[in-house]
């Protein structure tokens, strides 16, 4: 059984601010000032990488920060350390670090860099945390979050051509991330619960199992809505077997697949 939904909007700012990610592009942004601004510096060129790639890099950083105002220093750095150009296909590497979703084939993207980033501050995580992902694809989000370096990371990609380009990636750069090919919609029981669960493929309503593996007290980010059409952004807070709503305003992303949502 679903847990109980309270819903509980956030200010109308937030919404405005995920409007605007939705639309940016990677431009010159104003200096950003304070820790942030520190970390930001601190993004270099890695092993082998054209000196253009880390530029791009400081940029889209600098630009995620202003658009999503984000805080959390971590999730900072982990932006600016995954080189996010080894996530796309060949033929999209000069435009890994615009501020904007990609295709990767069969009909997924990889997400926008500062949504990944936003959606992974949301999730409030703490050392030690269990996150699972649902929708691996490129497997760039999986990246951000193992690059932290103080979660354990799962991820379940439904696409077999996607996982396993997806799993070689992630094992070539070094990330530990545990990998799945299987329907998202039914989470992973092995490894319950989860102290937080980022869903980036948006179903129509709740997967019931995603909210039974939700360990209480934990954090679950997933967009819910029509096909075709802006949908929610919701992060949802596990409180005495219930979960807090809180609206975090319209996104887009690509349809949530898989026998699990086809059958409800």
């Amino acid at each position: 059984m679903v847990p109980k939904l309270k819903i509980n909007p956030l200010p109308l700012m937030l919404i405005v601010l995920a409007l605007l990610a939705m639309t940016a592009a990677c431009a010159p942004q104003p200096q950003v000032s304070g820790d942030e601004g520190i970390v930001i510096d601190e993004v270099g060129a890695m092993d082998g990488e054209p000196e253009e790639f880390a530029e791009a890099r400081r940029g889209l950083v600098r630009h995620a920060v202003q658009a999503q105002n984000l805080q959390d220093e971590d999730v900072i750095r982990a932006l600016g350390a995954v080189p996010r150009h080894h996530f796309v296909p060949d033929g999209l590497k000069e435009r890994a670090y615009q501020d904007t979703p990609l295709p990767i084939g069969y009909g997924q993207t990889i997400s926008q860099p500062s949504l990944v980033a936003l959606m992974t501050e949301l999730l409030d995580l703490e050392p030690g945390d269990k996150v699972l992902e649902i929708g691996t694809g490129s497997g760039y989000q999986a990246a951000i979050l193992a690059e932290l370096g103080y979660v354990e990371v799962y991820s379940i990609e439904i696409v077999p051509e996607l996982y396993e380009r997806a799993t070689n990636i992630l094992d070539e750069l070094g990330y530990d991330v545990r990998t799945l090919a299987a329907d998202g919609y039914y989470g992973w029981e092995d490894h319950a619960p989860f102290d937080a669960i980022i869903v980036t493929a948006a179903p129509d309503h709740m997967p019931a199992p995603l909210a039974d593996q939700l360990a209480e007290g934990g954090v679950m980010v997933i967009p819910i809505g029509p096909q075709g059409y802006a949908q929610t952004l919701w992060k949802f807070v596990k409180t005495g077997g219930e979960l807090m709503a809180y609206n975090m305003g319209s996104v887009m992303f690509v349809p949530f697949t898989g026998e699990g949502v086809e059958r409800q």
